[in-house]
């Protein structure tokens, strides 16, 4: 078992799951400009130790365990799992300074992604 970060991350990176991540296993992509890969956070299934600290620092509820990702995220799960091949393109990314969403920001972006959860 592992985590999954889904499209609920996109365009959001907060990134308070990074701070907490034991082993550094949250990253971003290095260079931005690759359409194949959305702005968004993504953990490396080969280096996540599944201790689920992440998950309940994510003020976006992005973060699913890889069994229990809804199926309108699916797709999430495989583009994580791509890391694995691709690790040297991406890197543990450094926290910005920015507000946590409220949660009426984090309904919106829900309703967004078509995620009822």
């Amino acid at each position: 078992m592992t985590w999954v970060i889904t499209s609920l991350c996109r365009d959001k990176k907060d990134m308070a799951c990074v701070e907490v991540c034991p082993v550094d296993c949250i990253v971003v992509r290095s260079d931005e400009s690759d359409s194949a890969w959305p702005n968004q956070l993504y953990i490396d299934p080969d280096e996540c130790i599944s201790c689920g600290v992440c998950e309940p620092e994510c003020p976006w509820e992005a973060i699913f365990e890889d069994e229990q990702v809804p199926d309108i995220f699916k797709d999430d799960t495989a583009l994580n799992a791509k890391i694995v091949d691709l690790r040297d393109e991406f890197e543990v990314p450094e926290k910005p300074d920015i507000d946590t969403p409220t949660p009426e920001e984090v309904q919106a972006n829900k309703e967004k992604w078509g995620y009822t959860g």
